[in-house]
């Protein structure tokens, strides 16, 4: 029996989708900057953005460019100040984290959660199992929208990427929950929907893997997983983690 259920967020719990292209976050980005004395053109803004982001990644290893896992080997706030500073505006971390939230919201074009996330998770969380989040994110959105679709509360620890440094498939930041909380992979399984980052991911750490393909999983063939789902339905994935046969 599965003791420890371990997801994955966006794609496996939350359909997102996002467009960081679209030329009115840019103007309403710039203006926001321009709020706090920074003087960018939308133009100029986009610009410094990506030199800086390019800068501050250089030499990582990018598995794919899913938007929802944009740059998890940093902390994106970080980027946000750094435009500040670019036109000698001293901003602490609150008003970068604003920034980079207000990009965020802009950038959304919707989040939700899948249909029966809340009443699987609901019921896995009340089976006396424990709930485990390992998401490559950022924290400053991630946090932040969990708490706007109400699943924070459901997980017994959450692990982000851009606090730990790392991020799927490396077997540090699978090893990092496993340890922090003296799991045992023989009785724990990941839940997610990229075979590379989730399930060879978490194979390598000795855990039990359950693969769902949803709307924006990454275009692969379907891994060896334990457990292969070819569409995302939620009542089936409560079945795998709750042991019913009935499938």
């Amino acid at each position: 029996m599965y003791q420890n259920c371990i997801f994955d967020l966006y794609g496996t719990l939350v359909d997102i989708r996002t467009d960081e292209n679209k030329p009115e976050i840019w103007e309403k980005l710039s203006l926001f900057y321009r709020f706090y004395g920074a003087e960018y053109t939308p133009e100029d803004l986009k610009e410094a953005y990506e030199t800086t982001v390019c800068k501050m990644t250089e030499g990582s290893c990018r598995i794919r460019n899913d938007s929802h896992e944009a740059y998890p080997e940093i902390r994106i706030e970080e980027v946000f100040q750094r435009l500040f500073e670019k036109k000698g505006i001293s901003a602490g971390k609150e008003l970068a984290l604003h920034a980079g939230q207000f990009f965020r919201i802009l950038s959304i074009d919707h989040l939700r959660l899948y249909e029966g996330t809340k009443d699987m998770l609901s019921a896995v969380k009340e089976s006396g199992r424990r709930i485990y989040l390992l998401s490559n994110a950022q924290k400053i959105f991630t946090a932040y929208e969990m708490n706007a679709l109400g699943i924070t509360e459901y997980f017994d620890d959450i692990f982000i990427s851009s606090e730990c440094g790392c991020r799927k498939p490396d077997e540090t930041f699978f090893r990092l929950l496993l340890e922090e909380h003296g799991i045992d992979p023989d009785s724990s399984i990941m839940i997610g929907n990229d075979g590379v980052c989730d399930i060879e991911g978490a194979k390598n750490v000795g855990l039990s893997t359950l693969y769902v393909r949803s709307n924006i999983s990454p275009k692969e063939e379907l891994p060896e997983a334990d457990y292969v789902l070819k569409e995302m339905d939620m009542e089936k994935i409560r079945k795998i983690l709750m042991e019913e046969k009935n499938l």
